[in-house]
């Protein structure tokens, strides 16, 4: 027989994983734009707070029945740990570390693409703003990996930084509208 006692209320991941998003990307869009050019700062960040504290909100988001959530968070979760471990242990050996890139990139805006598109219909501005501008960033650090372009690099740096306040935003908002 089955119990009709309602389990615990999970609060609201979002502002979390927004958060953890947030503050990873702007650390490696930082670099990305020069403003801190060949640090390594972001890495340690994109295991445990984009990475794993991330990968933790996506999967309370499944418990909260929110698939979009869960998909975006625990991916992007996986996204800046997978990251970091080639950043580690497989880049220093890539023998094209461009076009390693430029396939990752591109990989990552195909995701972004439809996640975007989704995001559409979520009736959540701030969050379809970062997905809108993500996908930007995507495209744009996979050109400048693709055609060796540094420049773009660099751009793509700035739009990251976009990225993670339009982020940081829709964090505080999820944060902001749970306090009662």
């Amino acid at each position: 027989m089955a119990s009709s006692t309602p389990g615990p209320k999970i609060a609201n991941p979002a502002g979390l994983g927004l958060a953890g998003f947030a503050l990873t990307t702007f650390l490696l869009s930082a670099v990305n734009a020069n403003w801190i050019p060949g640090s390594v700062i972001w890495l340690g960040f994109a295991l445990f707070y984009g990475g794993a504290a991330q990968f933790c909100a996506g999967m309370w988001e499944f418990a909260a029945g929110n698939t979009f959530g869960a998909t975006a968070f625990s991916s992007y979760g996986a996204f800046w740990m997978g990251t970091a471990f080639y950043v580690w242990f497989h880049a220093p050996k890539s023998p094209n570390l461009a076009l390693d890139l430029a396939w990752l990139l591109l990989a990552w805006a195909i995701f972004t693409g439809y996640m975007m598109l989704i995001s559409f219909r979520i009736n959540n501005p701030p969050v379809m703003w970062v997905f809108v501008a993500l996908f930007i960033t995507y495209v744009v650090l996979w050109l400048g990996a693709l055609l060796h372009q540094p420049g773009l690099t660099v751009i793509g740096g700035y739009l990251g930084i976009i990225t993670a306040a339009l982020a940081w935003y829709a964090s505080y908002r999820a944060i902001n509208n749970s306090v009662t």
